[in-house]
């Protein structure tokens, strides 16, 4: 179910202002062995090895790809343990005790700027392929499938837009590491043989804009910084997109097959960590936000930190437990979760705790704000009507599927109808 955002005041006082620090020393951390999308693994160590930091520790099956699992700190394996992800769903997670050595594994080595220069398309891929990049936006697809793809492409997009409220992470990731950005930019524009490489970022970020700028001054190839909107859903690829090239890529197709790569900020920087240092992503910005939780904060932290530590560390909850709404993720996409004991992945990009608002849900009064809001032009009310009466031809027919999620329609209901759920459910329901 997705998180009510009804409450939702003035978040900005609570956004790019944020302080930062790192947690970086936890004493357990958790390596996701199995999610919906990889439900099988082999396990390549057992209880009381001693590991190091990019070890490989098992392999993910996910039906038509494997993804290696890395340790993210050194120390000694321990048992298998259920607990929560970032979607509200238990799975396996294999228990590392953090030795605080920071060992690196033998794998761990710099490579020289000429070196990288010379590689072939293949070579970078396979070490992307290798190291387990994935999408950090909160898709977790593999980067290498992207890299690999065989459509013409003539632009790679850097999607920077960081739409929902109370987030920061990826604006933060842009501050610290403006270089890395700029270096995975062109290194993806290599591979894929790119012709022009951008970086969409709001435009009321003016001097991240300037940063940018100077920085890809550095590279012959062409690059640009695209000036974004500021509005939601604007870092939806699609809006992206249309806004940053002017190009339209219907609901349904590939960006690909429209000559566009896209790429998620945080993303690029972890693509020039595997090509420069053979670095797995080990380590995330997370934000710690919300009008409950006492110290908001962007936390650097090692994935598989337990959330409850992070919680600690930003100086816990204003209120009882019970009286609040935890969520992963953005206010509206991302989802309510029913303990603090959520395990940090590779796609957090934060944890908010909200005061619980109670509100009653009353009748539509078909006042069409959903249909008006709506980002993908579908008929949240209609589809919501059709769910309830399990009309699958109708459901069909308003071209459900197109749904991106993006919780508008709840969030502008004037009934306080949570119009989203209903679109989820009829998603499901004829996919």
């Amino acid at each position: 179910m997705i998180a009510k955002t009804f409450h939702i005041n003035n978040y900005k006082d609570l956004n790019y202002a944020l302080p930062t620090d790192s947690y970086l020393t936890p004493k357990v951390v958790y390596m996701e062995l199995s999610n919906s999308r990889c439900q099988s693994y082999d396990l390549l160590v057992k209880p009381g090895d001693t590991v190091k930091i990019g070890q490989v520790l098992a392999k993910k099956s996910c039906g038509f790809f494997d993804l290696p699992v890395h340790a993210t700190v050194s120390g000694t394996v321990g048992e298998i343990k259920k607990r929560w992800s970032g979607t509200g769903v238990e799975e396996s997670f294999l228990e590392l005790f953090n030795d605080f050595e920071e060992t690196l594994h033998e794998s761990i080595q710099e490579r020289s700027d000429d070196a990288l220069e010379k590689m072939s398309k293949e070579e970078m891929i396979g070490i992307i392929k290798d190291r387990a990049i994935i999408g950090l936006g909160g898709s977790a697809f593999p980067t290498y499938i992207k890299l690999e793809t065989k459509e013409t492409i003539e632009h790679v997009v850097i999607n920077a837009a960081e739409c929902e409220p109370y987030l920061s992470s990826d604006y933060r990731a842009i501050k610290d590491f403006t270089e890395d950005i700029v270096k995975g930019l062109h290194y993806v524009m290599k591979m894929v043989g790119a012709k022009q490489g951008h970086i969409a970022v709001k435009k009321t970020k003016k001097t991240l804009m300037e940063t940018l700028h100077i920085e890809m001054a550095k590279y012959d190839e062409v690059m640009s910084v695209k000036p974004l909107k500021d509005f939601y859903p604007q870092g939806w690829e699609n809006a992206t997109f249309k806004v940053a090239l002017g190009i339209t890529v219907p609901i349904g197709k590939l960006p690909m097959e429209y000559g566009i790569l896209g790429i998620n900020v945080s993303t690029a920087a972890a693509i020039y960590d595997a090509l420069k240092f053979n670095l797995p992503i080990t380590e995330r910005y997370v934000t710690m936000n919300g009008d409950a939780l006492n110290y908001p904060q962007n936390l650097r932290v090692k994935v598989g930190t337990n959330v409850k530590d992070l919680i600690e560390a930003s100086d816990g909850f204003k209120e009882e437990a019970d009286k609040i709404d935890l969520i992963s993720g953005g206010p509206m996409m991302g989802r309510s979760i029913p303990t603090e004991e959520i395990i940090i992945t590779p796609t957090t990009t934060s944890i908010l705790a909200f005061k619980i608002n109670d509100y009653v849900e009353e009748p539509c009064v078909r006042c069409g704000s959903c249909i008006l809001s709506c980002p993908a032009d579908l008929q949240p009310v209609s589809i919501m009507n059709a769910v309830k009466r399990k009309d699958m031809s109708a459901l069909k027919a308003f071209d459900t599927k197109n749904c991106i999620e993006c919780g508008l329609c709840s969030y502008v209901c004037t009934s306080k109808i949570n119009v989203t759920d209903y679109v989820k459910k009829g998603k499901a329901m004829i996919l």
